[in-house]
């Protein structure tokens, strides 16, 4: 606060009024809102860090039952990773229509970008059925315990990435591409792009190494 409002302000109190404080807003950080949300995705890396670490402690435990080997199906796997590998280039090209202002082919890529998500989900939601259906449950052993958090944690984040993808499209269907939905896409775009990092970790060190066990 300036000393000019700051006299101000006392003067008011002096004179019997209020209190009052005035903030101008520009000690605020114009990209405050993208660094507050890589600093969030940073702390997302350390759950999934912990359940990486849980998983490689707890994923050789079977306590006699069956192993990766006995139970994944890569052709279903690769299948579902291609999905989501995919949406992350519609997500991609929806960004490049953002910047051109096109926003009914942003909209129409946006929506590419959540069907493909959706049938992430519900492949991976098929998966976890078909599981517990022969009796392969969380708790059957550590190594499903530690398989079903793992994987269904990831799975979450992408659900609600895809109510958040819906909200932003209805958000930018009524009021445009003001400078706020614009931000918001960008902070969507990060968390997806995320998504498909960590998932590539998934494929390779739940589902591939555990194949080949």
């Amino acid at each position: 606060m300036s000393e000019s409002t700051a006299s101000v302000a006392l003067g008011a109190v002096g004179g019997g009024q209020a209190l009052r404080f005035y903030d101008s807003g520009g000690h605020h950080p114009e990209n405050g809102t993208l660094l507050g949300f890589w600093l969030y995705l940073m702390s997302d890396s350390l759950v999934f860090a912990s359940l990486f670490a849980a998983y490689g402690v707890l994923g050789r435990n079977y306590a006699g039952g069956p192993s990766g080997a006995d139970l994944f199906k890569l052709p279903l796997v690769a299948v579902n990773t291609s999905l989501l590998l995919l949406s992350s280039i519609t997500y991609g090209f929806a960004m490049i229509e953002m910047q051109r202002k096109r926003q009914g082919a942003m909209l129409a890529w946006l929506a590419l970008t959540g069907l493909l998500g959706a049938g992430f989900v519900g492949i991976e939601l098929h998966e976890f059925a078909n599981l517990i259906h022969e009796g392969n449950g969380p708790q059957r052993s550590a190594f499903l315990s530690s398989f079903f958090t793992l994987v269904g944690t990831h799975g979450l984040h992408v659900t609600f990435g895809i109510v958040w993808l819906l909200t932003l499209m209805a958000q930018v269907a009524r009021h445009g591409l003001i400078a706020a939905n614009r931000r918001r896409l960008m902070c969507l775009s990060m968390f997806w792009h995320f998504l498909d990092v960590i998932w590539i970790g998934v494929f390779t060190f739940v589902y591939l190494m555990g194949a080949l066990k």
